[in-house]
């Protein structure tokens, strides 16, 4: 097997997109090469406790409403062309991530981080969650068929927590300034949310098979 880590945050939309493109060349590919490992990275790693409101946050990030309804338009639109239907309306608060990372590093101990990070997208960005309640998480960490109880507990404390800081330090000690970053074999870095193609051709890389010379 071949690691592939990849650094991302749940309220990231091209990171959700990033992923659905992988998902897809995995899928054709089922005998792949990769062991994936999803790693800390937060967006707004100075977001207070509660998060803010998404419109306020949009705006002032984006500098406006008109440039913020640009680049989400843009964000639609790939969205859909990956297959991925986005509730934008439903979200109202951009929360801080913290214990979303706390989450999906405790599913890693468990070997159920793919499904808790596909759980997180899914109830952010289509369900309209709040990926910060920590009611929230439990029930994404059940239905992982991890303990709630002691999820419960986890969150609760302070257990992991400077930990993910630490990780998200060190990614952009290393260079990472945005996500979804994916770095091969601890090797080779592929920013951003390729297309599945590209995926396909990393794989028939990897794994010695003739690639098809219109894949560029």
């Amino acid at each position: 097997m071949i690691k592939l880590d990849i650094l991302s945050d749940p309220i990231c939309p091209w990171c959700f997109i990033g992923k659905a493109r992988l998902d897809q060349a995995l899928i054709n590919h089922p005998d792949h090469p990769f062991a994936i490992e999803w790693h800390p990275f937060q967006l707004n790693p100075t977001m207070p406790a509660g998060g803010m409101d998404r419109r306020e946050y949009l705006e002032t990030k984006f500098g406006g409403r008109a440039n913020a309804l640009k680049v989400y338009g843009a964000i639609a639109e790939a969205a859909e062309e990956s297959g991925l239907e986005i509730d934008f309306a439903a979200i109202k608060r951009t929360p801080n991530t913290l214990d979303a990372h706390r989450l999906i590093h405790w599913a890693g101990i468990e070997g159920r981080q793919t499904a808790v990070v596909t759980a997180l997208f899914k109830a952010y960005f289509q369900e309209g969650k709040d990926i910060e309640d920590p009611a929230t998480l439990r029930a994404i960490a059940e239905g992982a068929e991890m303990d709630g109880d002691m999820i419960a507990r986890l969150l609760a404390s302070d257990a992991d927590r400077a930990d993910i800081i630490a990780r998200d330090s060190h990614a952009r000690q290393r260079g990472v300034n945005s996500v979804p970053t994916f770095i091969v074999a601890n090797t080779h870095v592929v920013p951003g949310a390729q297309p599945p193609e590209l995926w396909e051709q990393v794989i028939a890389e990897l794994s010695g098979a003739p690639q098809d010379a219109t894949v560029n």
